[in-house]
């Protein structure tokens, strides 16, 4: 695939006030804060194919578009499929970040392809986009010790996870960053082992 096509970033979660600090959307806190690191003074979300969109320019060199469905969670694919088309981006550079419930809090994994897992925004994207291949950066959330799933991705960070939760951010923004710089390989060697 040609290195001059840009990257899209793609932040799972679901719009609105309401869900803004919940677990499931961990995926749009990494990429507000990426975009906090790298976009250019002024800069704004602007809204199209039922998403925010963000034209953003990666250090050391090439182009990014950073995407956050507003169609909730469990129907993003369409929104990722529509902007990877327009903007000619093939699948081995879609990166999406999301929330992982299979890792403890605050480990942070890239990975290649594979299943859902379960997970309602990814197993969308699979159905919307020409395979399953392209990048997830991985944020554990953790599972609960007792009650709902859905609960408990759809509940706020609280108490030590909401302390260490900065930090979480940043090492996810680093991996991006990894995977921009370095490629998908070297990335994984750097970040893929259990914190």
């Amino acid at each position: 695939m040609t290195a001059s096509a840009p990257w899209l970033l793609v932040g799972l979660g679901n719009p609105g006030p309401r869900y803004a600090g919940n677990r499931h959307n961990v995926g749009f806190m990494v990429t507000d804060a990426w975009v906090s690191r790298h976009a250019d003074p002024g800069a704004g979300w602007r809204s199209k194919w039922q998403a925010k969109v963000m034209g953003v320019r990666i250090p050391g060199g090439g182009r990014c578009v950073v995407l956050q469905p507003q169609s909730y969670m469990n129907r993003s694919g369409a929104a990722v499929a529509q902007a990877a088309a327009f903007h000619r981006v093939p699948l081995d550079r879609v990166v999406v970040v999301h929330d992982e419930l299979d890792f403890p809090f605050g480990r942070v994994a890239i990975k290649r392809g594979g299943g859902h897992g379960g997970h309602n925004g990814l197993r969308d994207l699979m159905r919307h986009l020409p395979g399953p291949d392209f990048i997830r950066v991985r944020v554990g959330i953790s599972r609960p010790t007792r009650g709902d799933v859905t609960d408990w991705v759809l509940s706020d960070f609280r108490g030590e996870d909401a302390a260490f939760l900065p930090d979480t951010l940043d090492r996810a923004v680093q991996a991006v960053d990894a995977i921009f710089a370095h490629g998908v390989s070297a990335a994984m060697n750097e970040f893929n082992r259990a914190t």
